[in-house]
C-alpha cells in the first residue's frame, strides 16, 4: 500500500473522533425509551447550547419536563460543562442535578468523573453536546455513545465562537466526503 493511501486511512480515522453516532435537532428529539433500549442508563449532557441558551441562568419549563421525565425512566443525568462554578451550579443546584464544572472538555478526566458518580460503566452512558471539539471529541475518546445537538441560539459566547468556525469547514469536509447526511 502506497504511503499517501497509508495517510489518508489514518487521518480518516482521527477524523471519525468527531462524528457523532447521533445527530438531532434538540435534546427533545433524544428517544429516552431507545436509548434505555441500547442499554443507556446515564446522560452526561453539557449546558450552555445544548440545554439552553448560553447566557439563559435558568432551566426552562419545556425543559424541566424533559428532566423529569428522563427521571421516571429512570435515567440519570450529570451536566459536565467547561463553563465555571456558579454558572453551573446556579442552573444545577435548583434542579438537584449532578454536575462538573470547568470540565476541561475533550479532555475526559470529568466524563470519566461523571459515569463514576452515576456508578455507570461506559457502555451504559451517552454523552450529549452541541459541540464537535467538546462534547463529541470528549466521549468518543472513551468510546461513550455521543449525540449532536444543533444549537439551541445562534450565538455564543467569545470563546465558543473560534470552534464553531472551525466545526462549519469540518461538517463541510465531512459532508464532502459522504461521512455525514444531516443537515445543520
Amino acid at each position: 500500500m502506497c504511503k499517501t493511501r497509508i495517510v489518508y486511512i489514518e487521518v480518516l480515522q482521527l477524523i471519525k473522533r468527531f462524528l457523532p453516532d447521533e445527530h438531532v435537532p434538540s435534546v427533545y428529539d433524544i428517544d429516552a425509551n431507545e436509548l434505555i433500549k441500547k442499554g443507556i442508563k446515564g446522560i452526561i449532557t453539557d449546558l450552555d447550547n445544548t440545554l439552553v441558551e448560553w447566557d439563559r441562568p435558568e432551566a426552562t419549563p419545556e425543559l424541566i419536563k424533559w428532566f423529569a421525565m428522563l427521571k421516571e425512566k429512570g435515567l440519570q443525568v450529570t451536566i459536565v460543562s467547561n463553563n465555571n462554578e456558579d454558572r453551573v451550579r446556579s442552573f444545577s443546584y435548583p434542579l438537584s442535578i449532578p454536575y462538573i464544572f470547568r470540565a476541561r472538555k475533550p479532555m475526559t478526566k470529568a466524563f470519566k468523573r461523571a459515569a463514576k458518580n452515576m456508578d455507570l460503566k461506559h457502555k451504559e452512558v451517552v454523552v450529549v453536546g452541541d459541540q464537535i471539539f467538546t462534547d463529541v471529541l470528549g466521549g468518543n475518546r472513551l468510546g461513550l455513545h455521543t449525540i449532536l445537538v444543533v444549537p439551541v441560539a445562534k450565538s455564543d459566547g467569545l470563546a465558543t465562537k473560534l470552534n464553531r468556525y472551525m466545526e462549519r469547514h469540518l461538517l463541510e469536509w465531512m459532508k464532502r466526503k459522504g461521512l455525514i447526511n444531516w443537515e445543520e
